[in-house]
């Protein structure tokens, strides 16, 4: 099973459940993995897999809620769908408004839960291009000097050049020239860029 494929993890304790379930997805061409319990889950977590989760609300032992609330302190974690007995509705709303993407009652139509899945798979692709973006910059801020910090805090505040030679006490043409080489490390092809860059920081 290839980890750098999407993979559609689902966590019930009932095995007919995720029988059925694993047959659906893989019927669509998706990659799947099962686990009994959420503990199961948990101790094979791995934040660089990605995919989506499954999870019935309820289960012995540590229950869907539960497992979302462990995940939620993961820098990366799995858009989760949960699936639900109609006596669940409550604490499935209570799963949504604590980040679940979607809950389902049982029973369902297959659809819904497939169109439920592509959508969560495609959530999470985006969440993870926007961490590797992050990541990338906050790996070029890295390779600033602690002067060239000191000119691209300034720049993002909009100062001019004239402004930021008084400030730190150096030549205009020494703050063109770190400026210059701010742009080239941080790979910013404009202020803009640079500064969208840093905004998204925040």
């Amino acid at each position: 099973m290839m980890q750098n494929c999407p993979t559609v993890f689902i966590v019930d304790d009932d095995e007919e459940v995720r029988d059925s379930l694993r047959l659906l997805l893989e019927s669509v061409g998706l990659q799947v993995r099962c686990y009994p319990s959420a503990t199961e889950y948990l101790e094979a977590f791995d934040p660089s897999w990605p995919g989506c989760l499954i999870v019935d609300i309820r289960m012995p032992g540590m229950s869907g809620l539960d497992m979302q609330e462990r995940l939620a302190e993961q820098p990366i974690k799995p858009p989760v769908i949960i699936i639900t007995g109609h006596g669940d509705v409550p604490m499935a709303v209570r799963a949504v408004k604590a980040g679940a993407v979607d809950f389902i009652e049982k029973p369902f139509r297959d659809q819904i839960l497939l169109d439920s899945v592509h959508r969560a798979i495609e959530m999470d692709a985006k969440q993870r291009g926007e961490a590797m973006r992050l990541s990338d910059i906050r790996e070029h801020l890295g390779r600033l000097t602690p002067r060239e910090r000191e000119v691209l805090d300034r720049v993002i505040l909009g100062k001019r050049n004239k402004t930021i030679s008084e400030e730190l006490g150096i030549t205009l043409s020494t703050v063109e020239a770190h400026r210059s080489r701010v742009m080239d490390k941080m790979e910013a092809d404009s202020l803009s860029q640079l500064m969208r860059m840093m905004l998204s920081l925040e």
